[in-house]
This record gives structure tokens, sequence and C-alpha cells, in this order.
């Protein structure tokens, strides 16, 4: 058949997927339905760590205790078959502790390196403002470049690689903040609220009808590390068209030159939108990058790399607020 006079073949051709995502879809939905056997509500929440564990980006979560940021990071590191671990950031917690150490082999008379817990796939770091700046640093190598240097040999952490960071806005006390080029390195900052009422009713019943039992022995594994490897190769695949990448560009650019914003964001920022945005058209089937995956991009990869003005901020207005104004200033591709 001639397609070239049959315009309805020649439609069901474009819009037909040149990537196959059926498969990384149905993971990202046998995902969701795990962690929903514990977790009541957070869908955005939950959405944004999938994206970024197909992003293959780093996620610094923001919230009051008890809200589940933890938990919620757990059980998404159980859902896959592969290595986690757990570090519970303290003032006195010294790099070694973080990274590991060379110890002595008293048979050899040779040292080893003994591997800290960062060497795993998916790492959850707990309260990560509370160690001092030197632990903090030590951080900077692996999360950038997926490896460690230490007494001159080069250590690379095995793929996927991701880590989770907590952190608590309100108890400053004994703190560190994060310096802005940490910050940098996390594709998404995720700000987690307080569930509303029925959401809360739920939870409550929820707990009650677990009957004592651990909320991680609900939640099963049903995603492969080689799975979940080749569907993060899929997500380059997604096309993005020369107006996406333009509109991108014109959103960062903007940030730079705003009268409400003392630091702009960098090229990294405009890279993290990027491939956010293929990672949200992938979860939703599409091998192509629509504006509204760039717009649900553009709050959590902006909102730690952004600092407002001092008068700004004396004056009560938030990062997300600027970047509202931002995307509503900038025109939106058709």
């Amino acid at each position: 058949m001639d397609t070239e006079n049959n315009p309805t073949e020649n439609t069901n051709e474009l819009f037909s997927n040149r990537v196959d995502l059926s498969q990384l879809k149905e993971a990202v939905n046998n995902i969701k339905e795990q962690l929903g056997k514990v977790i009541v509500g957070q869908e955005a929440f939950i959405e944004l760590l999938l994206v970024s564990l197909l992003a293959d980006g780093h996620v610094l979560i923001e919230g009051v205790p008890g809200v589940a940021k933890t938990v919620t990071a757990k059980l998404l590191a159980k859902t896959i078959a592969t290595d986690f671990s757990r570090i519970q950031f303290t003032p006195d917690l010294m790099p070694s502790d973080v990274l590991g150490t060379s110890v002595l082999n008293m048979k050899t008379s040779d040292f080893e390196f003994k591997k800290g817990p960062i060497f795993s796939n998916i790492v959850l770091i707990d309260e990560i403002n509370r160690a001092p700046a030197k632990t903090q640093a030590a951080l900077f190598e692996v999360m950038e470049e997926k490896q460690i240097t230490m007494d001159g040999e080069r250590y690379v952490m095995h793929p996927p690689f991701m880590v989770l960071a907590t952190q608590n806005p309100i108890e400053q006390e004994g703190t560190y903040a994060l310096p802005e080029a940490q910050l940098d390195r996390f594709l998404f900052k995720i700000n987690v609220g307080y569930p509303n009422l029925d959401e809360e009713i739920q939870i409550i019943t929820a707990h009650n009808e677990r009957k004592g039992a651990l909320p991680q022995t609900q939640v099963t594994a049903v995603l492969t590390e080689a799975a979940l490897l080749e569907y993060r190769s899929k997500v380059f695949e997604v096309l993005v068209e020369e107006k996406i990448i333009k509109y991108i560009a014109q959103l960062i650019s903007n940030t730079r030159n705003n009268a409400h914003l003392y630091l702009g964001a960098s090229p990294r920022a405009s890279i993290a939108v990027l491939m956010a945005a293929k990672a949200f058209a992938a979860i939703n089937g599409r091998d192509f990058v629509i504006p509204e995956d760039v717009k649900k991009s553009i709050y959590p990869v902006l909102r730690h790399r952004i600092m407002l003005t001092p008068e700004r901020e004396m004056e009560g207005m938030t990062a997300d607020k600027v970047i509202e104004m931002i995307v509503q200033s900038v025109e939106v591709p058709r």
C-alpha cells in the first residue's frame, strides 16, 4: 500500500513508539503497587524517586520527622534486587566511616583497603546535614564520578549507584548546611509534606491492620539489577526535539538574570532537567518529551540550585514561587 496516499497509516507510524517502553512502564507500575502496600498517598514523592532512579540521579529528601522519608526510601530499595546500605550521619562521623580505610594485614604486612558502607548500589544517608563539612566532602567524588580515590588507588562503584539523602528543615541546631557544590550533585530535591485527613486515617488503619508486622516485610523485589540498567538505557533513547531543548535552555538561562535570585542554575541543571523530562516521558509510555515533562522536572531540579536574594528571603518568598514565575514567563513550545 502507498503510505504517502494513506494519511491514516502515516499518522499511526508517526505516533508509534520507536522505543519499546511497555516493560519499563509495567516495572514502574509494579514498584508503585509494592510501595502502595505500605505508603499511603505520597504519589508525587514516589514518582519523583522512580524518575530519579531511571535518570541515574541522586535525591535529597527534605521533610519534618515522621512523614515516611526514610521508610519510603528503604522500601524503594527493597523493590529492586540489588545491594542496599544505610548510613546515619552524626557530628562525629569521619570520612573513613563512609568511604572505608586502609588496615594493616598482619599476614602479608601490607595495607589493605576495607570498603565502607558507600560501596553499595542504593545508599540511604539519614540526616546528611548532621555530619561536618569534611565528611560531607567525602561524597563529592563518589556522587559525581561514581568512584573514590584512596591512597592513590581508584575504586569504581558497581552500577546502579544512587544516593538517597534525607534532612530535616526545622531542627537546624547542630547541623551543617550542605555547600552549593554538593547540592548541585543531587538531581532532585523533594519536599515531603504532611498527609491530608483522609490519608492520615488510612495510615492509622493500615498500621492497625498490620498488627506489629514491619513495613519492609510487606514489600518484595520486583525489578532486577539488569532490568534497571536496561530501562536506563531506554531513557537515553527518548526523543527530544530542538524546540524542547531551547525551552529548557531558556528556563535555566532566566534563573541567571532574575532580580529575585542571588544565584542562578548551572548547566548541570539543564542536563538534569533534560534527563528527568526523558524519564517522565518514559514512565508514561512515551518515547518523546513534551513541555509538560519539562514543567514537572523543573521544580525539583531547581529548588536546591537557586538562591534567593536576602531581601526576597526576608519577604518570605520561596524558591518554588520564583520557579513558577520563571515558568510562566517563558513561552511554551507548540
